[in-house]
């Protein structure tokens, strides 16, 4: 039997990386792992959290506004401290690498630090330094895009957007998806002027439509400007801003231009097809159910595969898959009815079927959807509002896709998907009582169907 230095190096200190190392530890194993910057991956250093941190920092925004509602007497002229609010996500970031590091050298892993590449299916060279391993795991995310457009050096991806040296009067944001209208969204309650630039026919492609149409509402009244079915020929510097022209012939003037238009997989240099790695069309590494490559002793999880791009979705992958190499191997991968969020504003959580997919696969569906004004703000003055949304498999009277637009709604969702993972049915939704005051409650009195066809659709898969 060949001796190697480790049982499983892992390439990537991200979500997916450290799970994986973390957990194979865990089970006996010897780990190493490989990064050649922060850790933490995307969704600490780039992503979800400084993402998260800034979404709130722009809720304050409305919090002002609509405290007078309730009394409070605030200063006039609200002022962000655009600075303060930089040091602080920063400071936070790094407790966070400390964590992670911290975690990974109390847990035995050996860590190496450096850029990692394959020399064949059990070797891994970081610089000058060569180590085997039994298994080796690719978990090195992926990164953002820019489209090939005369002036794209003058466009920002969306990890330049925590560091701009001051809120921008002026942001053209360019993309449809939930990176685009997230930043479109914080920025607008930052104080920028917004317009959002798209070559589709409306927002969110693949979300529920209500949903879709309900947010470009909102994001409308909020003062976000919109031009679908535009492509962007060009941008260029000027006196220190930037043109932006369109493709028929529009010119916008911004200060900053973020291009949200879709991220990479980070397979580059990483010797994965000198040795055999296959890779799929869009550059994702190409994995089967256990997320073994073509070479049999290669693993990838996370975003540099061609399945679902979310953190809690690569931390289960590596999951499944260390509990496969190492554990009991009774785990599984489900990608159905995974529950996620839009952090816009107002915020989006889904779980389960939008109404087009559920009608694609079930004969007979029932909607129930509920839009009103929140009780917060028959005080607060403001006009938003929130939606509601169930899907219905009519013959099973299973709950197969719950919706919402409103405020914390990754906070109510994520107890729905628990009860949608169960097989609850609308009977069940309707049994249960509801929290009152609350708009969560909407969920549990919805009680008249808005859309239930009377005649069967033939079901497809899908």
């Amino acid at each position: 039997m060949q001796a190697f230095d480790v049982d499983i190096l892992v390439i990537g200190g991200g979500s997916g990386g450290v799970r994986a190392a973390r957990l194979a530890a865990g089970y006996g194993a010897r780990v190493a792992l490989v990064e050649q910057g922060a850790m933490g991956g995307t969704c600490v250093n780039a992503g979800c959290i400084p993402k998260k941190l800034y979404s709130y920092a722009a809720s304050y925004a409305h919090a002002f506004e609509e405290a007078t509602g309730f009394g409070w007497a605030l200063p006039t002229g609200q002022r962000l401290d655009w600075p303060t609010l930089k040091h602080r996500r920063a400071a936070e970031i790094a407790r966070l690498n400390e964590v992670y590091e911290h975690m990974l050298a109390t847990g035995g892993i050996q860590v190496l630090r450096g850029r990692a590449r394959l020399a064949d299916a059990h070797t891994v060279v970081i610089g000058n330094q060569q180590i085997t391993a039994e298994h080796v795991l690719v978990a090195t995310g992926g990164s953002a895009s820019l489209p090939d457009i005369p002036g794209r050096e003058l466009v920002m991806t969306s990890d330049a957007m925590f560091d701009l040296p001051q809120v921008p009067r002026r942001l053209l944001v360019i993309g449809g998806g939930y990176i685009a209208c997230e930043f479109a969204s914080i920025y607008r309650a930052l104080g920028a002027e917004v317009i959002l630039v798209h070559r589709g026919t409306g927002l969110l492609s693949g979300f529920d439509h209500d949903v879709r149409e309900f947010l470009q509402g909102e994001m409308d009244a909020d003062g976000i400007e919109f031009r679908f079915n535009a492509t962007v020929r060009e941008v260029q510097a000027e006196a220190g801003h930037r043109i932006v022209t369109l493709n028929d012939g529009e010119r916008i003037v911004a200060d900053a231009v973020l291009c949200a238009t879709g991220r990479r997989p980070n397979t580059n240099g990483l010797g994965l097809e000198d040795v055999g790695v296959a890779l799929t069309p869009d550059g994702a590494i190409a994995v089967d159910a256990w997320f073994r490559t073509s070479v049999p002793s290669v693993y990838a999880v996370g975003d540099v595969i061609d399945r679902v791009q979310l953190t809690p979705v690569a931390l289960r992958e590596a999951t499944v898959l260390m509990d496969r190499l190492f554990g009991s191997g009774t785990f599984r991968m489900d990608y159905a009815a995974i529950p996620t969020a839009v952090f816009t504003h107002p915020n989006i959580a889904t779980a389960g079927l939008s109404e087009a997919k559920a009608r694609a696969r079930f004969k007979r569906v029932a909607i129930y959807r509920s839009t009103f004004r929140a009780l917060k703000h028959t005080l607060s003055g403001r006009a938003t509002r929130t939606l509601m949304k169930l899907v219905v498999d009519s013959d099973t009277d299973r709950v197969v896709g719950v919706h919402m637009v409103g405020e914390e709604a990754g906070e109510v969702i994520q107890g729905f998907a628990v009860a949608m993972r169960a097989g609850a049915s609308k009977a069940q939704f309707d049994s249960t009582i509801g929290i009152h005051p609350t708009a969560a409650e909407e969920f549990v009195t919805m009680r008249t169907a808005t859309t239930m066809p009377d005649y069967d659709v033939p079901a497809v898969a899908g």
